[in-house]
């Protein structure tokens, strides 16, 4: 009981769009159809079991790998604001700053789907950013939400497409970058803050 007290419906929108446009289901609409183009396999149940279930335990096993490092939650987040501030530019400026190496295997939807288009770096990076602003109540909601529409995207990527069209996709991606840019703004400065606030009162 006390745990689901901690849910916020604002928070959990929030965590939600973050995590949304991190993920990018409407981005990698273009790459699915493309592997599906190919005569390539796409098993949409899978692909999001897969990818949200490694997400799931990095939520809970980040804290402890970041321990084996020496590294906190709030300087984690703060280099995590760097990488999603730079993930915001590529989706509102229309270039590439991270260069995609993998190379798609015979199952598609391991690789590249799940991983690392589903849950790759940005994914992990981004959930334990949000762990040290939200409540974990809101963000577990969130991705849990997130793992339902992805579904639902992969189910019906050639319908969306026609419904979206490519000005639609367009002005999406675009909407859902700015506002990861101004999220990773205020995460990179609260964290920074924090850390600040904590070399303060050391050295007082």
């Amino acid at each position: 009981m006390e745990y689901l007290a901690s849910f916020s419906s604002v928070e959990f929108l929030s965590a939600f769009i973050v995590l949304f446009a991190v993920i990018d289901p409407i981005g990698i609409m273009p790459i699915v159809l493309s592997i599906r183009d190919k005569g390539k396999n796409i098993h949409s149940g899978k692909a999001v079991l897969y990818s949200f279930s490694l997400m799931f335990l990095f939520f809970f096993l980040g804290d402890w790998i970041l321990n084996l490092f020496g590294v906190d939650i709030n300087s984690f987040a703060v280099a995590g604001a760097i990488v999603i501030f730079l993930m915001a530019i590529e989706m509102v400026l229309d270039i590439e700053i991270f260069k995609d190496s993998s190379i798609a295997a015979n199952d598609a939807t391991m690789v590249p789907l799940v991983f690392p288009l589903l849950a790759g770096a940005g994914s992990f990076t981004t959930l334990l950013s949000l762990k040290a602003e939200y409540a974990s109540v809101n963000i577990l909601a969130a991705l849990l939400l997130n793992a339902a529409v992805v579904f639902v995207m992969l189910s019906a990527t050639a319908f969306l497409q026609r419904a979206l069209g490519k000005g639609g996709i367009y002005f999406t991606r675009k909407f859902f970058g700015i506002i990861l840019l101004a999220i990773s703004v205020k995460l990179f400065t609260s964290n920074l803050s924090y850390l600040i606030g904590q070399i303060s009162a050391t050295v007082e």
